[in-house]
C-alpha cells in the first residue's frame, strides 16, 4: 500500500511474569518470565509494518543499549524509526505485567516519563509528517498538551485520527478529544473510564453499551476489546459483537494494539468499517495465541485465514 501512516507514542521494554502454581501475595512466585519489545504505539507500528504498510513512528527512548535495541528491532519490522528520539540522561520506558495463570492481567506498572520529550514544539517542527500522512494514531502516553497538538495538526491537514488510551488511568487524557477521533480501541476498563462510569466486571452487553456511549460522544468508530471473549463495536450506522477465534489462550498482552493496527490497515485499503473491524478481531485472536507482543510472522494472508465468516 502507498498510504502513509503516522504513529505517535510509547516505545517500551515489556517484562511479563506468568505464575506456574498460583499467585500468592507478599512473596516470590515461581513463574515464566519473558522480556520483549512493547509500547502501545510501537506495537501498533510494528503490526502495521508487518502487514506491509508504510508507517512512521514518533517516539522517544534512552541513549542506552535497551533504547537503541528497541529502535533497531522496530526498524527491522518495516517501520520508519527516523523520528524515534534518542534522549541522553533518561531511562527507556518500561512496562512490567504480572499475569494470572490463565494469561489474564493481574496488575501492571509502567514508566513512560521519557515520552514527555515528544513536546508540542517537537510535533510542530515535524508537522510535515502530519501533512504527508493519510492516517494518524496516538496513544495515552503523550502529555495532554502534546495530545492537543496532535489533534490540532490532524485537523489542520484534515487527517483521520485514531487513538488507544493505553491504560484506564491514562484514559482521562483522551476525553476532551473524543469528537475528533475517527477510531478508538479501549478495553472494557478503559472504555468505562472514557465514559466516566464504573466498571462492574466483564460483561459483553455492558461493553456494547460503552461502545454506543463513545459513539454518542462523537467517536466515529469504536471497538471495545474483551480479551479472550472477542470484541464489541459501534459505528454511526451499526453495532455488534465478534467472538474470539483461537485454539490456545497464551497471553492477552498486545491484543488491543493488533486490533488497532489491523483496523487502520483495512480502513486505508478502503474496506467498509465492519470489514476492517473483522480484520481486527482476527488480529486479536492470533495475538492471544503467542507469548510475543506482536505476532512475529504476521501477514495479511494470516489475518484472512482467521476471519470469522
Amino acid at each position: 500500500m502507498a498510504e502513509q501512516i503516522l504513529v505517535i507514542g510509547a516505545t517500551l521494554l515489556d517484562s511479563r511474569g506468568k505464575p506456574v502454581a498460583g499467585l500468592a501475595p507478599g512473596t516470590s512466585n515461581p513463574a515464566q518470565i519473558r522480556v520483549t519489545r512493547g509500547g502501545t504505539a510501537r506495537n501498533v507500528a510494528e503490526n502495521l509494518g508487518r502487514l506491509g504498510a508504510s508507517v512512521r513512528l514518533i517516539s522517544a527512548v534512552s541513549d542506552d543499549l535497551i533504547g537503541h535495541r528497541l529502535k533497531s528491532q522496530t526498524a527491522e519490522s518495516g517501520v520508519d524509526t527516523e523520528h524515534v528520539q534518542i534522549i541522553s540522561g533518561e531511562y527507556t520506558g518500561a512496562y512490567i505485567a504480572v499475569l494470572e495463570e490463565n494469561g489474564a492481567l493481574s496488575v501492571a506498572l509502567d514508566d513512560v516519563r521519557v515520552l514527555r520529550h515528544i513536546t508540542p514544539g517537537y510535533l510542530d517542527r515535524h508537522r510535515s509528517l502530519f501533512k504527508e500522512a493519510d492516517m494518524v494514531m496516538m496513544d495515552g502516553s503523550l502529555t495532554p498538551d502534546s495530545m492537543s497538538s496532535v489533534v490540532r495538526l490532524c485537523a489542520k491537514y484534515n487527517k483521520p485520527l485514531c487513538a488507544d488510551p493505553s491504560s484506564a488511568r491514562l484514559a482521562y487524557k483522551l476525553r476532551p478529544f473524543l469528537e475528533q477521533l475517527h477510531l478508538v480501541v479501549p478495553n472494557e476498563v478503559e472504555a468505562a473510564a472514557l465514559c466516566e462510569v464504573d466498571f462492574d466486571g466483564p460483561d459483553p452487553e455492558a461493553s456494547l453499551a460503552l461502545a454506543r456511549c463513545l459513539v454518542g460522544k462523537g467517536v466515529s468508530n469504536v471497538v471495545v476489546t474483551l480479551a479472550d471473549y472477542g470484541l464489541d463495536y459501534a459505528t454511526n450506522s451499526e453495532v455488534g459483537y465478534i467472538p474470539a477465534n483461537y485454539s490456545e489462550y497464551v497471553d492477552a498482552t498486545g491484543t488491543g494494539d493488533a486490533v488497532t493496527a489491523a483496523i487502520m490497515f483495512g480502513m486505508l485499503n478502503d474496506l467498509p468499517p465492519i470489514e476492517a473491524i473483522r480484520l481486527g478481531a482476527a488480529a486479536a485472536s492470533l495475538t492471544l495465541q503467542t507469548a510475543e507482543t506482536v505476532v512475529p510472522d504476521l501477514s495479511l494472508d494470516m489475518l484472512y485465514d482467521h476471519l470469522i465468516v
